[in-house]
């Protein structure tokens, strides 16, 4: 009969040596992960400004005053317009991208180092170049320097009283950053595929654009789902381009702000208010939420065919 402490330690002390590996990662994730986002949820019912150990309790007093303030909202609909710009774009980027790569014969190691190494740069570091050095708004910066030797004036990318060129600059350093990663999912995807269905499809004469439609484009249904599921999240976790590339100019030009940006200046801005963006983050977390369960609903994620 096995006593206690062999059926807590397991055969061969597996159980022990599970939580030796393990326990530091559950560790470190319940502290900085798991309690962080249950004291966000507490402050958000307390009125907590320029303190985490609040006392007086609003209720739901900060969720009110998130939804009904003008500024919250537009940073909402800024990730409207972001998401319109930047999840079917990366999208049809990334899979035609994959599209070449599996149908090179030659130096497919390479293509896939290539369009997959920037995905290890920083957000910070990738803002800080295309600010600094190619959309600058100066005549010597790359793409000032590019259009000069078509006698094109240089443009000011970033101003804010000029047409929104900084979605431009906004929109390619997010593609540049993320089109790789997706490339290498549609690209994994493509090699499951059964090469007999490319067969059967060329002995009934179906080639090109067929082939894509009704063979290739089914069979990457759950990925794509998956795809589009996390564009849409990421989009909605976007800060680091937005707050790099226009936080100089000391204001958010119209829809310019997402939800992050705000966020973090009602929380850790002058007046360091933590409970309404304790209960901003609440709300923002919920959005997300309800966007996956009613996207993996359309689009059937998680199922075959």
């Amino acid at each position: 009969m096995q006593t206690w402490q062999g059926r807590l330690l397991g055969n061969q002390n597996r159980n022990l040596w599970f939580w030796v590996f393990v326990g530091p990662f559950f560790l470190g994730l319940l502290i900085f992960v798991y309690i962080p986002i249950l004291w966000s949820i507490w402050l958000s019912f307390y009125d907590a400004r320029n303190t985490v150990t609040p006392t007086v309790f609003v209720g739901f007093g900060n969720y009110a005053d998130m939804l009904s303030d003008p500024a919250f909202r537009s940073s909402m609909l800024t990730f409207i317009v972001f998401a319109a710009f930047i999840v079917p774009t990366t999208f049809v980027l990334s899979l035609g991208l994959a599209l070449l790569v599996n149908r090179a014969r030659w130096f497919q190691p390479f293509f896939r180092s290539v369009y997959f190494l920037p995905t290890a740069c920083s957000y910070v570091v990738a803002a800080l170049v295309w600010k600094m050095s190619i959309f600058s708004g100066v005549r010597f910066g790359l793409a000032n320097t590019v259009l000069g030797w078509f006698s094109i004036e240089s443009v000011p990318w970033l101003s804010i009283t000029q047409p929104p060129w900084y979605w431009l600059v906004i929109v390619t350093v997010r593609l540049w950053l993320q089109i790789g990663f997706y490339m290498i999912l549609f690209l994994a995807a493509l090699q499951r595929i059964s090469p007999t269905l490319y067969e059967a499809a060329a002995i009934d004469g179906a080639v090109g654009l067929k082939v894509l439609r009704y063979i290739t484009v089914p069979q990457l249904a759950t990925t794509s789902s998956a795809v589009i599921l996390l564009l849409l999240i990421n989009a909605f976790q976007a800060f680091d381009e937005f707050y790099n590339l226009l936080s100089s100019t000391g204001q958010y030009p119209p829809y310019a702000r997402p939800p992050l940006v705000y966020l973090y200046y009602t929380a850790l801005g002058q007046g360091q208010d933590f409970g309404h963006g304790s209960a901003g983050a609440v709300i923002l977390t919920l959005v997300i939420a309800l966007v996956a369960l009613v996207q993996g609903r359309f689009f059937r994620f998680g199922r075959e065919g």
